[in-house]
């Protein structure tokens, strides 16, 4: 059977027809599929304002602990033996202890000798001037000539000089012997101890190292440019990594800068009870606090971070559009920020889980309990 003329041109026809009837009974649909889509919120937020706060301007520095005063204890004879230490590390002390003692054997013999010869120096000027008296007396009645009378006062004034000389040698060995025992020149605390029982003692040697009154000191280094900002009197917080704060003074700013580092060190006068916290070697990190300023921030949950910039999500209309901000103190759960005004509506929180150009739904913040 032979096809007809149609067979082959109906099913050209047909396909077009059919697809543009399709079109034309199903074309608005997506596009209303489209809108609703579009206009489906991305997520629920909340808003909230940057808000205006008086915070405390810092700067943050960092230093070791040290000693205010560190004194350096040794003998003060040489060349005799220690037998006692009374003293150790982390002890403290009052001034005037007594530390360690060193045998004073010989210093006593010493000691004996010289008085025997202060006693020997006072007979001899005992009888000197008796000598000079019966030559005085003699010379009156013209038995003795006048040279004789000059030679017994010169006698006379010689032992004289001898008994002084004596009586300071007698002073020496006092001296001498009171320093048997090496005791500590001012309160404070033992920081190192190299006496040790049966060494003898050396000039210059060091037997004691005491921190002075106890009291330690923060050295924080800043910069060359930072150091204007500070001045005696302003306080330091210094934070221990386990989360002790100690509270400081500043009293003094070195009137130099180091010049291969180019930072200038701070000395911060630390409490007495610092010595329970912290001790001197110790690294610390800590901020000085300068005064307060007006800041305008925001809440952390706020912020969203991206390739290293800080950004917010504005909510206009409920519609978002991400800013770029700066951000700078910070005080808790909240930062200071610019480079947005302070009547802008910002996503609160959930910043992350949007992009620039969202439909948001905005409802309102719960009460705080």
């Amino acid at each position: 059977m032979m096809p007809t003329p149609f067979a082959n041109i109906a099913p050209r026809l047909l396909g077009p027809l059919l697809i543009a009837a399709l079109i034309s009974a199903c074309g608005e649909a997506p596009k209303e599929a489209t809108s609703a889509a579009l206009a489906k919120p991305a997520l629920t937020v909340t808003t909230t304002t940057p808000q205006t706060l008086d915070w405390p301007q810092t700067l943050k520095a960092s230093g070791n602990i040290v000693a205010w005063q560190e004194a350096v204890i040794g003998p003060e004879i040489s060349n005799y033996r220690i037998t006692e230490v009374s003293a150790n590390v982390g002890d403290r002390v009052k001034k005037g202890q007594v530390l360690a003692r060193i045998a004073s054997d010989t210093v006593e013999s010493e000691l004996a000798e010289t008085r025997a010869s202060v006693a020997e120096a006072e007979a001899t000027l005992t009888e000197a001037r008796a000598n000079n008296e019966r030559s005085r007396q003699l010379r009156e009645k013209g038995f003795y000539s006048a040279q004789q009378g000059t030679q017994t006062q010169t006698a006379a004034d010689t032992a004289l000089a001898r008994l002084n000389a004596a009586k300071a040698r007698l002073q020496t060995a006092e001296l001498k012997r009171s320093k048997a025992n090496v005791q500590a020149p001012d309160d404070g605390i033992i920081s190192a101890r190299l006496a040790t029982v049966g060494t003898l003692t050396q000039p210059g040697q060091e037997l004691f190292r005491l921190i002075r009154g106890g009291r330690l000191e923060w050295r924080a280094e800043v910069t060359a440019g930072e150091i204007t900002r500070l001045k005696p009197g302003q306080i330091a917080v210094l934070e221990s990594q386990n989360g002790e704060v100690l509270e400081g003074t500043v009293r003094a700013v070195a009137p130099t800068v180091d010049p291969q580092t180019r930072n200038a060190l701070i000395y911060v006068d630390l409490p007495a009870q610092a010595t329970n916290a912290v001790s001197a070697g110790m690294f610390y990190r800590g901020e000085f606090r300068l005064g307060q300023s007006p800041a305008l921030t925001l809440p952390q949950s706020a912020l969203l971070l991206r390739e290293g910039f800080a950004y917010v999500f504005r909510v206009d209309r409920n519609k978002v559009t991400q800013t770029k901000i700066t951000t700078g103190r910070r005080n808790g759960e909240r930062i200071e920020v610019s480079g947005i005004d302070a009547q802008a509506q910002v996503v609160a929180s959930g910043a992350g889980f949007l992009a620039d150009g969202d439909t948001v739904n905005v409802v309102a913040a719960k009460p705080a309990p």
